[in-house]
């Protein structure tokens, strides 16, 4: 519809947001602006550039000041002096001169779980540096500064060295455990002797939760966050979309302490099979997805306890390597089996599904799947486990014992009859909160007596939730819920619940239409009328000023929605402009 824009009183299309706010493009004077509150450092959303978006922060104080005692001690240094030409250009790199046969930096930042400590260091007249990281261990990691950079002896998880300009490198070194001290070592050869007057340049500390370091972020006297931050807008691309979605989700945990440091911890089975923490890209498009070779000879599956739960879906992102078949069985039930090609995107199951059984195989692009499996776990000490096969066509039918591998991300196992977005862990369980919107002091834009509600959206729920309300009240409302495979408009006029549609069957995306005006009623869905009625009235007795995004219903039950669009108009549109509205 051509003038749809034109006679709109309310355009939501995300598009623009900051921390707090989702801009709408109508009306102009912000007056139709969103506030946001997600109040978690838990979610994620789908990028614009097709890969996973999540909160990272840097938790050291004083991240480039090394003079500052409150932060950084130093033991055999001279006070450290800055001004020096940095990496970017500036100069805020800073001089670190020994004046003993051993010197170091050190600093007091608690932390525990996985975590990544980095420094962008250059050499002066000495070329070796050394993180050491002290938890109940005590593990370290040397960087040979001279010529291209080069990695010395390490523990720990992984080191890396990577060029940053001007001379600098970017070291980082990533361990495990609860992190009382860190101590930044002035090195000769390798070795922590040196002499009075040794120096190196440093700049720019960074300590943040992970497998990789993430972009710097400056503080002073507190943590800084990045990324998708709270009460930021999830504003989500996922499948492949050109335009992003307004992403709302219940809540949901993964039960999983680790989601990428896929080690014995979170595994059965790990001895069966070698496995490299930062081998290749992963669906965030950095170097922290898990690489498993498998021994010739061992075992080609690993697995977890569940725990009792009804509903549980296990899921994660799998990339092909010499390997490209996983099954899914389960230690409770022999009988079936949810195949994955992880190389063709496609699926199957042996055997007899239980029953509520679902599951998918999701393209996450660059060669990663997201596969999961939903059913009730039941019985004693429940597993899931993953078997790399030779086949789709045979429960358990282990992979050839010659070597081989298959790269793997973000497990997640979450008490639910389907998968909501990545939650990722680093030591311990997490949850996201539930997200549910009610804006207020809307009237101006909403029809009083007459108007039309028109929405776009993907998702719904599998249990019968509220999506989405026009004042919520037991007066005059209009409620859009799901309920199973069907979308339900449900109006509220003169106090009387007017009547309920279930009619408008689930698709991947609808568009809905809600007219009202005295006497003259209609829903429109995807291009087709759906309801009409001119015998209702509509004289609101008290103010229509409120919206409602996922609030109210079955609020823990209810599905990922994501709101494409949103427009009101303050008057009853005419079937002809309902129906182009509408067609998809």
């Amino acid at each position: 519809m051509s003038n749809a824009f034109d006679k709109a009183s309310l355009v939501m299309l995300p598009h623009a947001y900051e921390e707090g706010k989702l801009y709408s493009l109508k009306p102009t004077d912000r007056s139709g602006d969103f506030n946001f509150s997600r109040g978690t450092d838990t979610a994620t959303r789908v990028g614009e550039d097709g890969y996973i978006k999540k909160e990272y922060g840097n938790v050291l104080e004083q991240s480039n000041n090394f003079s500052d005692t409150s932060a950084w001690q130093s033991s055999g240094l001279d006070t450290p002096e800055s001004g020096y030409l940095g990496y970017d250009g500036t100069n805020d790199a800073w001089k670190i001169t020994a004046n003993a046969t051993n010197g170091y930096l050190r600093d007091f930042t608690t932390i525990s779980g996985v975590q990544t400590h980095s420094f962008y260091v250059k050499e002066g007249n000495v070329s070796w540096f050394q993180i050491r990281v002290y938890t109940s261990v005590t593990e370290s990691a040397w960087f040979d500064l001279s010529g291209d950079g080069a990695l010395g002896s390490s523990s720990g998880i992984s080191s890396f060295i990577e060029s940053a300009g001007n001379g600098f490198f970017r070291c980082s070194f990533t361990t495990s455990g609860s992190v009382t001290q860190i101590r930044l070592f002035i090195g000769d050869n390798g070795s922590t002797s040196i002499s009075a007057g040794d120096y190196l340049y440093i700049q720019d500390a960074q300590l943040n939760p992970g497998l990789v370091a993430y972009p710097y972020l400056e503080t002073t006297t507190a943590p800084v966050y990045g990324g998708l931050t709270d009460d930021m807008p999830r504003l989500d691309y996922s499948g492949g979309a050109t335009c992003p979605s307004l992403l709302l989700e219940p809540s949901r945990s993964n039960l999983l302490s680790q989601s990428e440091y896929l080690n014995a911890s979170i595994i059965a089975r790990s001895n069966d099979f070698i496995i490299n923490t930062s081998d290749t890209t992963s669906p965030e498009g950095l170097n922290n997805a898990c690489k498993f070779e498998f021994i010739p000879g061992g075992a080609r599956y690993f697995g977890r306890n569940v725990g009792t739960l009804n509903d549980a879906t296990t899921s994660v992102f799998v990339k092909a390597g010499s390997h490209q078949y996983i099954q899914y069985v389960t230690s409770t039930n022999s009988t079936f089996a949810v195949n994955f090609d992880v190389a063709n995107g496609t699926s199957n199951v042996v055997g007899t599904l239980p029953s509520g059984a679902t599951y998918d195989i999701e393209d996450y692009g660059n060669g990663w799947y997201r596969i999961w499996v939903s059913h009730d776990h039941l019985g004693t000490a429940p597993s899931v486990y993953w078997w790399v096969a030779n086949d789709l066509n045979t429960p358990r039918a282990q992979a050839a014992t010659s070597a081989g591998d298959m790269y793997f991300y973000g497990f997640q196992i979450e008490a639910g009859s389907y998968p909501t977005s990545y939650i990722p862990t680093y030591g311990s369980s997490q949850t996201r909160a539930a997200e549910g919107q009610t804006y207020t002091g809307f009237s101006s834009l909403i029809g009083q007596t007459e108007g039309t509600l028109f929405l776009e959206i993907e998702g719904h729920s599998p249990n019968g939730t509220e999506i989405f309300s026009l004042n919520r009240t037991t007066t005059n409302a209009i409620f859009l819920d799901a309920n199973n495979d069907i979308y339900r408009v449900i109006i509220w006029a003169d106090g009387v619940s007017s009547t309920t549609f279930t009619s408008i069957a689930n698709t991947d995306k609808i568009k809905i239409a809600v007219a009202y005006q005295s006497n003259n009623f209609a829903v429109y869905a995807n291009g087709s009328q759906i309801l009409t009625n001119n015998t209702w009235t509509w004289t609101p007795n008290i103010l229509i000023d409120t919206l409602n995004f996922n609030v109210g219903g079955y609020v823990n039950s209810k599905k990922s929605s994501k709101f494409n669009q949103l427009v009101l108009f303050k008057e009853r549109l005419s079937d002809a402009e309902l129906q182009a509205l509408t067609t998809v």
